[in-house]
């Protein structure tokens, strides 16, 4: 097996060849360090790597198997860690040069699964300082690029992890998800991403210390990347669960299979704001394969979207307006950051007092019961990640009205965040310029494999897409 097979293999394999001993767990680790050495001085997807931390625990499981000894699940398989989460090796930065120095005293739970059940971190990814953009670009590491077309923003704010993932650096990254933080920079890649319900992967640090805000606790998500939905759910699977220490996170069962109830709600283009032909294209494709699977595909929209968008967009504002006045930080966050939250404020009604805050946060409860109604009819919501290509470097920074404009091209994408449901972003292929399309499919909370399950029967008909190599060189040239 050559240098070349080992990166281009998935999470399962990996695991396979090394415990079959077809490969080593070392020959793993050099394989994809030497691909990040060809292709992260392009794309910047990686902040740090970790070379020689990496190759040790890779021989640590060589000699553990040479002994007989038994090894964990995913023993050789290198993941990456988005900036954000807790991880010893090195700071847990946000993307802000206030936190390079930052190092955690613990791992995060999510993490400390995988190294027990033998993965291997294997550099940081790339993010917008505070995760405040749906573009990776900060002062302290500065812009990863899309690796399709450096022209197109990567996505954000896991935009590091999945153009790690999508140029063969790893097959595993690992990131999170307020406003489609997942989901997003996955579609601009090419490659799958799982937000999974709220509350079922702990929180992103080892401990809870400080006071974290209503929307962190509901909208956020933590969650893995990677080429292939199998990969996804391999990942999650060990990574969910309550740890004793998240007070939102929860245990519950996770089937590894589907056998319910199979009726799909294609919504091509929400509330009929209009869709990208490219986009509604990949709609069509990813419902067709469903049919052809077995699944009952109507074409029928699911409630108030647009009532959960509108109060997303308002919650989160209204939650952060505060760090942005003078003197709030102690460190201003960069001037991209600073101009997109700003601009978006703009463009946002605040909720100015308690009772207007407590009354969106009552209206949440109404939208999500009527979704669980409605995904008890249909339990796959078929839709697009967003209702445009990603848009050249910059857009976001145009104006007050081009971050209206995003918040209504992920109008879908951000009502999700808003009810705390699982949805599993897929790629559909390419477009006609040779760009990644893709879609996302959304389960009932809490029911995150039948997200799954649906996504592998897109991904059976419409195949994944090779790591990118092509467009990378391109670039540099």
């Amino acid at each position: 097996m050559t240098d070349r097979d080992l990166w281009q293999l998935s999470m399962r394999e990996i695991a396979d060849a090394v415990r079959s001993r077809s490969t080593t767990a070392r020959d793993v680790i050099d394989a994809h360090l030497d691909r990040i050495d060809a292709m992260n001085p392009v794309v910047n997807a990686l902040t740090v790597v970790f070379h020689e931390r990496a190759r040790a625990l890779a021989d640590a499981i060589d000699t553990a198997l040479d002994a007989g000894e038994t090894v964990g699940p995913l023993a050789g398989v290198p993941f990456t860690v988005k900036e954000n989460i807790d991880l010893t090796w090195s700071a847990s930065t946000s993307g802000w040069p206030f936190m390079a120095e930052a190092v955690p005293a613990k791992d995060a739970t999510m993490v400390r699964r995988l190294l027990e059940a033998g993965a291997i971190p294997i550099g940081r990814g790339n993010m917008p300082d505070w995760g405040l953009r749906w573009d990776t670009d900060n002062d302290l590491f500065g812009r990863t690029l899309n690796p399709w077309d450096p022209f197109r923003v990567p996505g954000g704010s896991s935009g590091g992890d999945a153009v790690a993932v999508a140029t063969g650096m790893t097959p595993l990254g690992l990131g999170n998800d307020y406003g489609g933080s997942l989901r997003l920079p996955a579609y601009a890649a090419g490659v799958c991403a799982l937000r999974p319900s709220a509350g079922r992967i702990p929180a992103p640090m080892a401990d809870i210390t400080e006071p974290v805000s209503l929307s962190l606790q509901l909208f956020a998500v933590n969650g893995p990347i990677a080429r292939r939905v199998d990969d996804l759910d391999a990942a999650f699977t060990i990574m969910h669960g309550a740890d004793g220490s998240d007070p939102a996170a929860l245990t519950l069962p996770h089937p590894a299979s589907y056998d319910g109830r199979r009726r799909v709600a294609v919504v091509r283009d929400p509330l009929g704001w209009g869709v990208d032909p490219q986009v509604a294209a990949a709609v069509d494709r990813a419902a067709a394969a469903l049919a052809e699977a077995g699944w009952t595909v109507d074409d029928v929209e699911p409630p108030l979207i647009e009532e959960a968008a509108t109060l997303w967009r308002r919650i989160s504002t209204t939650e952060m307006v505060g760090a942005f006045l003078p003197g709030a930080l102690p460190v201003p966050l960069s001037h991209g950051s600073t101009r997109y939250f700003l601009d978006n404020a703009e463009e946002t009604e605040v909720l100015v007092s308690g009772e207007a805050y407590g009354g969106a946060w009552a209206q949440r409860a109404v939208i999500a019961a009527a979704w669980e109604r409605f995904q008890a009819d249909y339990p796959i919501v078929l839709g697009p990640v967003s209702a445009r290509r990603m848009p050249e470097i910059g857009y976001d920074l145009s104006g007050p009205a081009a971050t209206t404009e995003l918040w209504r091209d992920h109008r879908l994408l951000v009502t999700v965040n808003f009810l705390g449901l699982p949805s599993v972003a897929v790629p559909t292929g390419l477009d006609e310029d040779g760009l990644p399309t893709g879609v996302q499919l959304i389960g009932p909370r809490n029911a995150d494999h039948i997200s799954l399950a649906a996504a592998r029967d897109v991904e059976a008909a419409l195949g994944g897409l090779t790591p990118v190599e092509a467009r990378v060189a391109g670039a540099v040239a």
